[in-house]
């Protein structure tokens, strides 16, 4: 298996749309535990005791945040993801960049002060979670938030890279509602920074569910800084997670086959376009938008094209799948 080259996912990309992606892990959850005295298998350096992090040890040292992941303390890592998010490096012995990938993620798990937990696998040992996280090269890294992944990128990354991925985890979490700690590990360089006031007023809306009150933040932070590209972004996916919040699965299934029947329905068209990017379906919402300005015209194709590039500011201006779709839209309308 070949170790390409580092494909770090977007930061607006790795957003909490992702959680509703399809990998299921619920086959490995209930997997019974290896018999008593069985070893962890190796990692790929050294490092962290083996076992599930917790909040302290008994002589009151802070706990590892690296742990050793097995088929017995996977459902736990699972469980703990509900509380942190926890950061799953997928290595290999017979990959060369395994090795420096999971020290780079220690190190920036470490600097966050128990906010994460990363979890080392070694897909020899333990193949089934492999096939659940659908990984096709390593090292792979991808994170877990209230049970569910978060891909984050494949092969070789270094801190610098890892960090904004991390960073980005961090808010999709405390968008889910997952905002603990597990006090381990000390900052390596000090408590993070403070967010400027009006981006904390966003990411406190966005914590305690209030989208609204988040995009209203933004939209000040824009009013004082139009340049402002994290406001930008961070206003698309509060407006898209605000359209989304109150549709039912009953709301969802007619408003795709509503979408179906009128291929030229612009509210429908719009709101399956979402569905697709919540579901990780990014070129399906992109190419569905673009198809309806290409057979539309007047003010329902400039609604349209504003709402995609709201959905790129989503996804993330850099997407390969953005850039693509930009494409096709200059075609459509030139």
């Amino acid at each position: 298996m070949s170790s390409p080259a580092s494909r770090p996912v977007p930061p607006a990309a790795a957003s909490l749309l992702n959680l509703r992606g399809a990998v299921d892990l619920s086959s490995l959850k209930q997997r019974p535990a290896p018999p008593a005295g069985a070893g962890n298998p190796p990692v790929p350096s050294g490092g962290a005791a083996n076992g599930t992090a917790g909040n302290g040890t008994a002589d009151g040292a802070a706990a590892p945040l690296r742990v050793n992941v097995t088929e017995g303390n996977f459902q736990e890592l699972v469980e703990l993801s509900a509380q942190v998010p926890v950061v799953f490096a997928l290595w290999a012995a017979y990959s060369p960049e395994s090795a420096a990938m999971v020290d780079s993620l220690e190190q920036v798990v470490n600097s966050f002060g128990g906010r994460l937990v990363l979890g080392a696998a070694d897909i020899d040992a333990f193949p089934q979670l492999a096939q659940a996280f659908q990984v096709q090269a390593v090292p792979t890294a991808v994170a877990v938030i209230k049970g569910q992944p978060v891909p984050l990128f494949q092969g070789g990354a270094d801190e610098a890279q890892i960090r904004p991925l991390l960073d980005e985890l961090l808010k999709v979490a405390a968008a889910n509602g997952v905002t603990g700690s597990l006090g381990g590990g000390a900052p390596a360089d000090g408590e993070p920074a403070p967010l400027p006031p009006l981006h904390q007023a966003a990411f406190d809306a966005i914590e305690a569910g209030d989208y609204e009150a988040a995009a209203e933040a933004y939209r000040q932070a824009l009013l004082e800084m139009p340049a402002d590209a994290e406001a930008k972004a961070g206003l698309a996916q509060v407006e898209l997670m605000a359209r989304l919040q109150p549709l039912s699965a009953q709301d969802t299934e007619a408003l795709r086959t509503r979408a179906a029947e009128e291929p030229d329905n612009l509210d429908a068209q719009l709101s399956v376009a979402d569905l697709d990017v919540a579901g990780g379906h990014v070129e399906d919402a992109l190419n569905r938008v673009v198809g309806f300005i290409g057979r539309n015209f007047g003010p329902e194709r400039e609604t349209a094209r504003v709402r995609l590039l709201e959905l790129f500011d989503v996804v993330g201006t850099h997407d390969d799948r953005v850039a693509k779709a930009r494409q096709a839209l200059a075609r459509v309308l030139f």
